[in-house]
């Protein structure tokens, strides 16, 4: 059994978006199949999406599988139960900025609040699960003013922008999310210690994870 470890683990910032293809279809399936003419997408290849009707794929970040010429698979996404999808488009995305310095981890939301179901006629409380809260990551980070994942998650915060962001442990799984970045490069930290700075990250849609890369 393989088990993750905070170590080795690659970090990595979107730097380029290719032009959006146009989606016209996406099937309630397992796996989802998208239809894009002539996409021109090779297995493995990892897309934005963004999308109309099926708001669950809406700012996810998918793996291209079993291509055809205007059909592909969004590998691992079982889209049966998914909202039916009205109009969309897909955006190869390039993870050219890596990061070398961050150091602690931390992640928060995604729990469904609770919708009391309680009536008057019960003694019993009943809850049923209502919307997810924002996911949301911090992590701590050495300041170097000068590495290329901070500075682009910097020139995405000055534009108040969401960006692409790859994880990739050294066991191969790979975490994939868009966000929101903050990262103000400012200088903190203790007397004699490492200077720092906060780096924090807010999800605009579905966080996606794959067990090995391509």
């Amino acid at each position: 059994m393989s088990i993750n470890v905070w170590s080795k683990v690659a970090v990595a910032v979107q730097t380029v978006l290719a032009p959006p293809r146009t989606i016209t279809a996406i099937t309630r399936a397992n796996p989802a199949v998208a239809t894009s003419t002539a996409h021109a997408y090779a297995n493995g290849a990892l897309v934005l999406l963004k999308i109309q009707g099926m708001s669950q794929l809406d700012f996810a970040i998918v793996r291209v599988a079993a291509t055809a010429a205007n059909t592909f698979n969004l590998e691992g996404i079982d889209s049966t139960v998914f909202d039916t999808f009205v109009s969309g488009t897909a955006e190869l995305i390039t993870f050219g900025a890596n990061a070398t310095t961050f150091q602690d981890v931390n992640g928060d939301g995604g729990v469904a609040a609770p919708i009391s179901i309680t009536t008057i006629h019960n003694d019993q409380e009943f809850e049923i699960p209502g919307n997810r809260s924002p996911i949301t990551y911090s992590f701590g980070s050495l300041w170097r003013p000068a590495d290329p994942a901070l500075l682009a998650l910097r020139a995405f915060d000055d534009l108040k922008s969401a960006c692409c962001i790859q994880m990739r442990f050294s066991t191969t799984a790979v975490v994939l999310m868009v966000a929101f970045p903050s990262c103000p490069l400012i200088p903190i930290g203790s007397a004699g210690q490492a200077v720092t700075t906060p780096v924090s990250l807010r999800l605009a849609g579905r966080l996606t994870t794959y067990p090995t890369s391509v």
